[in-house]
């Protein structure tokens, strides 16, 4: 329970739906993402689709941030509107180059299958990296492994690592649609410009990114 007083303008939302709503606006503005089929996420996630959708929208809105509810994964975003939100992570340069490489898989395979849940292995990761940035070695399986656990902490995507420690590769990764609007391209060429940032000749800061 806060001790700190209830908003005015909420004055209609009853006392029992008052703590759940911190709790939503915490998560969102902690992590940027709420999983709708995880644990108490669930709960968050009904919550805000079925009665509070207005009140969370309107609460966001003046830091920037749009809500989004997707059904299918279900999950509620504060997406960081371009141009008028303050509120940015700073990646590291391997982690930009993987959600570069994640974004790109993920466009390439909505394009195909609309409807489908982005799910590829570290192996395909791998080979898609070389074919996106043809003069950059991908990071190793531990580095690898530890920048995924860093998006997956960020409800970006979700991963498991493979029941047989010799197949590393086998590891599975599903890129959530929480992950393209961290970094949203108005076409592929947007894309290669941003991408192209990254060659050996031409690598500079690393490149912030929406949270």
């Amino acid at each position: 329970m806060s001790s700190l007083p209830w908003p005015s303008f909420w004055a209609d939302v009853p006392e029992r739906d008052r703590s759940p709503i911190r709790d939503v606006l915490s998560d969102l503005l902690r992590h940027g993402v709420i999983l709708g089929d995880e644990g108490s996420g669930r709960d968050s996630y009904l919550l805000v689709r079925d009665q509070y959708p207005d009140h969370i929208r309107e609460y966001l809105a003046p830091l920037g941030l749009e809500l989004i509810i997707d059904h299918e994964p279900p999950l509620i975003q504060a997406r960081p509107v371009p141009e008028e939100c303050q509120l940015l992570a700073t990646f590291t340069k391997d982690e930009t180059l993987l959600v570069l490489a994640l974004w790109r898989i993920y466009d390439e395979s909505r394009a195909e299958q609309a409807a489908e849940a982005v799910i590829v292995t570290a192996n395909d990761l791998w080979v898609k990296w070389r074919v996106f940035f043809e003069n950059i070695e991908p990071p190793g399986i531990t580095a690898l492994e530890e920048l995924l656990a860093r998006l997956r902490r960020k409800k970006l995507i979700r991963f498991q690592r493979s029941d047989d420690s010799a197949r590393p590769g086998e590891a599975v990764i599903e890129i959530l649609p929480s992950l393209p609007r961290c970094i949203p391209f108005d076409s592929i060429e947007a894309w290669l410009e941003r991408a192209k940032l990254y060659e050996p000749e031409q690598v500079g800061t690393a490149l912030p990114l929406e949270e």
